[in-house]
């Protein structure tokens, strides 16, 4: 007998808690009761909010969704422009659920399948706005434009899915892959040949300034050489000058002091031999002593 009454009373409390649920903070519960909705007497779908809760046991089950602000942030998508133009668009969605109910019938409560229908909403949106622009009027100042626009085009989910966006950013335009590398390829090889034009224009000046400076130095050796053949030739003068003047107010003195300068170089050699015709002239004023004298 004890051990049914507690066998009761464990069955008891395993029913209690199973009665029992709880609702976090920024989640909605919903009840299914044999696999369908439970709704209240005007045939509405109960939604419960934050707290602890009721259900009956075995019969009835519950189902939570997150209440708060989520992210739809996907792998960018392509868009056209008014000129025909690809661009490749990076964005992302801020939304929540604001009507469980819709929002369970439209998308069985699945994420993937809100994020889904919500993102072909948005993209519907953006595309519409991108396809009335040029890339310069996207890129020039109407990003802020096409975002409100997205979001109003958005706006329609509240209705068909129970979710309120709450913002649409845009963050990143490129244009694709191949369109950039062939524009990365163009513009280097316009400053490839941009490059080549001033190096050649810089190697034209370089000999121009090279041979004006060379015809400058020629000029100027040649003016200096001429200069100084010059500033010679009028010492040569003046040293002739100067030898004939002196010749010309003592001859007699002169060829004497003449004489002693060759024997100066002539004796002042290491050889002690010196060959000579007894009557040459070499020894004119050693063998005149009358001429010596004066």
């Amino acid at each position: 007998m004890k051990n049914f009454s507690i066998a009761i009373l464990a069955l008891l409390s395993v029913l209690v808690v199973s009665s029992v649920f709880v609702v976090s903070e920024g989640e909605r519960g919903i009840v299914f009761q044999f696999k369908k909705i439970k709704r209240d007497s005007s045939g509405e779908m109960l939604v419960y909010d934050p707290g602890l809760h009721f259900k009956i046991p075995l019969m009835e089950s519950v189902r939570k969704f997150d209440a708060r602000i989520q992210t739809l942030d996907e792998a960018p998508d392509r868009f056209v422009t008014a000129e025909k133009k690809d661009l490749m668009v990076d964005s992302f969605v801020k939304w929540r659920i604001v009507d469980f109910s819709t929002y369970y019938l439209r998308t069985s409560g699945s994420l993937d399948n809100a994020q889904a229908l919500l993102k072909q909403k948005v993209n519907n949106g953006l595309r519409s706005e991108f396809g009335t622009r040029t890339i310069k009027e996207i890129v020039s100042g109407d990003r802020d434009a096409i975002m409100s626009k997205a979001q109003e085009s958005a706006a329609s989910s509240q209705d068909d899915l129970g979710i309120e966006v709450i913002d649409v950013r845009i963050k990143a335009i490129n244009l694709p892959t191949e369109v950039s590398n062939s524009i990365y390829e163009r513009m280097r090889a316009e400053r490839t040949a941009v490059a080549k034009e001033h190096r050649s224009q810089g190697q034209e000046q370089s000999e121009i300034i090279r041979a004006t400076i060379d015809a400058k130095v020629t000029v100027m050796l040649a003016t200096a050489q001429k200069n100084a053949l010059e500033v010679r030739g009028e010492g040569d003068a003046l040293a002739a000058k100067v030898y004939a003047d002196s010749y010309k107010k003592d001859p007699e003195f002169f060829n004497f002091f003449r004489s002693l300068q060759a024997y100066e170089k002539s004796f002042n050699s290491k050889s002690d031999v010196m060959v000579v015709k007894p009557d040459s002239d070499f020894f004119h004023y050693l063998k005149d002593s009358a001429k010596a004298g004066k």
